[in-house]
């Protein structure tokens, strides 16, 4: 299972890895870049990429997050109703489900909005769930006229006849895509969580897109160095020159990490 906001650097190797591995693919596209997004591809091309992925495998290969949401003083309810139309029309016949859900806002990455309010006066806007709940009623209906039903990540509150619960991880649809029977007990990794257990091979402060609202990134400026150092031929995401931060004592060490590519 892969998750990305830009597919482009693999899109040449998916005939290959769909010979080898049964793949699902789940593709973030927000419509947030050059607000809340600094190096995230461009919308357009994202759709592309999403086009191309399903065409090549099917609509149920591969499922939308319009996920997170934001709120601040400059983007509300009306802009991701929006955006959200607007991608949605779009993915129409590419895929059926989407999963969406509000932003935790970890003390970590309340320093990145503390800094983004200094330098571009952007600040976050604390809505009740009844808010919320309004925002997500209004997107399950433009998504069923699209025929992409919604699901909930972590935010129970807004499970109702049109929002299901979400398990990013979900061994329901790989039994059926791939007609297997996988065999996994739900493992949350926070509260309200639907997935089943999984391993899991990425590893934190080595994105460059700049989300403020990453809780991978402790530090933007380290993830792109960490980024860069990354050679694409050796066994390990990490490389002895990488930065290091403390480790999370529930996470495993980050020379564990590997790169599935390389091991074709």
């Amino acid at each position: 299972m892969f998750w990305s906001k830009n597919y482009g650097p693999m899109l040449d190797k998916l005939d290959e890895l769909k010979d080898k591995y049964r793949l699902y693919f789940l593709f973030t596209i927000t419509g947030l870049k050059g607000i809340l997004e600094e190096n995230v591809i461009d919308p357009n091309v994202a759709i592309e990429q999403f086009i191309n992925i399903s065409s090549k495998f099917s609509p149920e290969h591969i499922q939308w997050r319009f996920d997170p949401i934001v709120l601040t003083n400059v983007i509300q309810g009306d802009f991701y109703i929006n955006k959200f139309r607007e991608i949605a029309k779009r993915l129409c016949g590419y895929t059926h489900r989407c999963y969406i859900s509000f932003a935790n806002i970890y003390p970590k990455v309340l320093r990145n909005f503390e800094h983004l309010e200094r330098e571009r006066g952007i600040r976050l806007v604390e809505k009740d769930n009844a808010y919320k709940k309004k925002i997500a009623e209004e997107l399950a209906d433009i998504g069923l006229k699209y025929d992409i039903k919604l699901y909930s990540c972590c935010n129970d509150f807004l499970i109702s006849d049109k929002i299901g619960k979400a398990s990013c991880i979900d061994i329901n649809i790989l039994n059926r895509l791939y007609n297997i029977n996988i065999k996994a007990s739900k493992s949350p990794t926070r509260q309200q969580c639907g997935c089943y257990k999984s391993v899991d091979i990425g590893v934190y402060n080595t994105c460059p897109n700049g989300c403020y609202y990453c809780y991978a990134n402790y530090n933007k400026e380290m993830a792109v160095r960490n980024y860069k150092q990354h050679d694409s031929r050796s066994m390990f995401l990490l490389n002895k020159n990488i930065e290091l931060v403390k480790r999370l004592p529930d996470k495993k060490c980050e020379c564990e990490q590997i790169s599935i590519f390389d091991m074709l």
